[in-house]
C-alpha cells in the first residue's frame, strides 16, 4: 500500500472517529502465534505442500471467535493453512498493522470497506461474519425505537455504529434528525454512561450487551431484529492474488469449526470465548454463544446499503458499486 495512500486514509479514520467496536487500548496480543507474522511473503500452497501462514487481525469480539477455534482445534492444519491470529484492542491499531503488512486480512465492516476504498485502497470482501450491535437502554420511558424521538443516542460517529442506528431509525419511522446523537468511541465508556443515565441509548457490542442487561439495562433492537449486517472479512487484493487457496483452505477450517460448534456442548469451549472476547468469568453461565453459520458471501444488497448511506453522510464520495469491493476467490461467481 502507497504511503500517500494510507495518510489519506488515516486523515479520514480521524475524521470518522474510527470504527469503533471495542474497548480503546493500544498494543495487540498474538492470541495463536504461528510462524511469522509478516509471512506474507510465502507462495500460495498447493495440497500436500507445506501449510501457508495466513495472518488474520481481528478484534475480540464474537465474530472472532470460528478463527479462534479453527486454530485451537487445529483444523486449521487439516486443510493445510496457519492461522496466525493477531488480536487487537482497537480498529486503529489493527489498521496499522494492516497498512504496514503485518496482517493479510481482518475483520470489518461495510463502512470500513467504503472508507479503505474512498482512499484508494483495494480491500476487498472475502465473505460476511457474525457479528451484532444492540442498541440498549435504561429509560423506562422508552419501550420502543420509535420512543427515541428527541432523545440522546450514544455511539461512534461515521461507524458502522451510526450506520446500525441510522437503520433502525428508519424503520421506526424516525430520522438521525429525531434524536441527538453523542459521540463517545470507548465502548466502555457508553456502557458506563448509560447505566448512569447520562444518556438514553446507546449502541454495545458483545460483552458489553450482557453487561448491560445485568446491570438491568434492555435491549430496544439489534442488527439481527433490523436485519442489517454490515459485519465482513476483507484482504487486500494483492494478497488475495497471492495467497488465493490458502484463502480457501481457511474458509475450510472455519466451516469446520462452525460444525465442530454445532455439536459440542458450548462448556467445552466457553473458557476460550471468556478468554478472547473479554467476557466477565462472572457471566459464564449467562453466555449465549451465536448460531454460526458457514462462511458466506455478502449480499450485494447490504453493500449498496451501507455505500448508500456513507454516501449521504459524505464518507464516500467515489463511484464504487458492490461488485468493485467483493472478491470471488472463495464464493466464485
Amino acid at each position: 500500500m502507497k504511503r500517500k495512500n494510507w495518510k489519506q486514509l488515516m486523515m479520514l479514520f480521524t475524521l470518522t472517529a474510527a470504527v469503533g467496536m471495542v474497548a480503546a487500548g493500544c498494543g495487540n496480543n498474538n492470541t495463536a502465534s504461528g510462524s511469522n507474522a509478516g509471512n506474507s511473503a510465502n507462495p500460495d500452497g498447493a495440497a500436500g505442500a507445506e501449510a501457508v501462514t495466513v495472518t488474520l487481525g481481528l478484534l475480540p469480539s464474537i465474530d472472532a471467535i470460528p478463527f479462534i477455534i479453527a486454530h485451537e482445534q487445529g483444523f486449521d492444519k487439516e486443510h493445510n493453512v496457519n492461522l496466525d491470529i493477531q488480536t487487537f484492542k482497537s480498529a486503529k491499531d489493527r489498521d496499522v498493522a494492516f497498512q504496514a503488512g503485518k496482517v493479510d486480512g481482518i475483520s470489518a465492516d461495510l463502512v470500513a470497506i467504503s472508507i479503505y476504498n474512498e482512499a484508494g485502497l483495494d480491500v476487498k470482501i472475502t465473505s460476511t461474519t457474525t457479528g451484532e450491535f444492540d442498541l440498549l437502554t435504561g429509560n423506562d420511558d422508552i419501550q420502543d425505537v420509535k420512543d427515541l424521538k428527541g432523545k440522546t443516542v450514544i455511539l461512534s460517529k461515521n461507524t458502522s455504529t451510526q450506520y446500525t442506528v441510522a437503520m433502525m431509525l428508519k424503520q421506526a419511522g424516525l430520522t438521525e434528525a429525531d434524536v441527538t446523537v453523542s459521540e463517545v468511541p470507548q465502548i466502555p465508556t457508553r456502557l458506563e454512561l448509560l447505566k448512569n443515565q447520562k444518556a438514553d441509548a446507546a449502541v454495545l457490542p458483545e460483552p458489553f450487551v450482557t453487561m448491560g442487561q445485568t446491570s438491568g439495562l434492555r435491549v430496544l433492537s439489534s442488527t439481527h431484529t433490523a436485519g442489517v449486517n454490515p459485519f465482513v472479512f476483507a484482504f487486500p487484493q494483492t494478497v488475495i492474488d497471492a495467497k488465493p487457496q490458502a484463502i480457501r483452505d481457511m474458509y475450510a477450517a472455519y466451516d469446520a469449526a462452525v460444525d465442530y460448534m454445532k455439536s459440542h456442548d458450548q462448556s467445552e469451549y466457553i473458557d476460550l470465548i471468556i478468554k478472547e472476547v473479554g467476557y466477565p468469568e462472572t457471566l459464564k453461565d449467562q453466555i449465549t454463544v451465536p448460531a454460526y453459520e458457514p462462511a458466506v458471501q455478502v449480499d450485494v444488497k447490504e453493500v449498496e446499503a451501507a455505500f448508500a448511506w456513507a454516501r449521504e453522510t459524505g464518507l464516500l464520495t467515489k463511484d464504487i458499486a458492490p461488485e468493485d469491493v467483493i472478491s470471488d476467490v472463495q464464493f466464485g461467481k
